[in-house]
């Protein structure tokens, strides 16, 4: 009889903990496709962004100040942000435009700058971009080589290559990337993180003269 009893018991709570797993694995699958819903969101307004660029800068005979008045503004919750740029990266097959302003939200929707000149003006622009691990934004950036190509296109309708001369990984408080190298006088510095140790991995790109 106690067997029984005791046979039940762990019937009971096997079904129990079952319940609890399946329960508890929808509610994974609930968020994991809201998530996938959310950046897919964020990547239209992304695409949508390079259209705008992409006929402001064929159909417009106004001046830089028009053009980059008329490409962008957009507002979204507290985010205000302009396209400055695209950045293409044929090696890797992507082509974003890059964001004036940088915060967590603007992040999610495109590459944005950190610091640094306009596109292709003199100095050390440096861009940030997200490392969703698979080929969306930044990800694939750890895997450029020295002499890779990657092109910017300016508010001028220039599109002006850049070739990686370097690439390393620093600590999250290292902030020597931004500043300008010496004897370099225009360049591009794309940062994204190591998710593997929280490191900011940087690859390096100077003006190919």
């Amino acid at each position: 009889m106690n067997q029984i009893l005791i046979t039940k018991k762990y019937k009971r709570l096997f079904i129990i903990q079952l319940i609890v797993s399946l329960i508890i694995i929808g509610i994974v699958l609930i968020l994991y496709f809201s998530y996938n819903i959310y950046i897919k969101e964020k990547e239209k307004i992304s695409k949508q962004l390079i259209n705008n660029y992409n006929i402001s800068q064929l159909y417009s005979n106004n001046s830089d100040e028009e053009i980059y008045n008329s490409i962008n503004t957009y507002k979204e919750e507290e985010n205000n942000f302009t396209v400055i740029g695209i950045i293409e990266i044929p090696k890797l097959n992507i082509s974003y435009p890059i964001l004036s302003e940088l915060s967590d939200e603007l992040l999610k929707i495109a590459p944005c700058k950190l610091s640094g000149p306009m596109p292709n003006e003199e100095g050390n622009l440096c861009i940030a971009g997200h490392n969703y691990d698979n080929y969306k934004f930044f990800s694939k950036v750890p895997t450029l080589e020295v002499n890779d190509e990657i092109f910017i296109c300016d508010l001028k309708g220039n599109k002006v290559l850049y070739l990686v001369y370097d690439k390393y990984e620093v600590d999250t408080q290292d902030l020597s990337p931004l500043e300008d190298s010496i004897g370099i006088k225009k360049q591009i510095t794309l940062i994204t993180c190591n998710n593997k140790n929280k490191n900011k991995i940087i690859v390096k790109a100077k003006i190919n003269n």
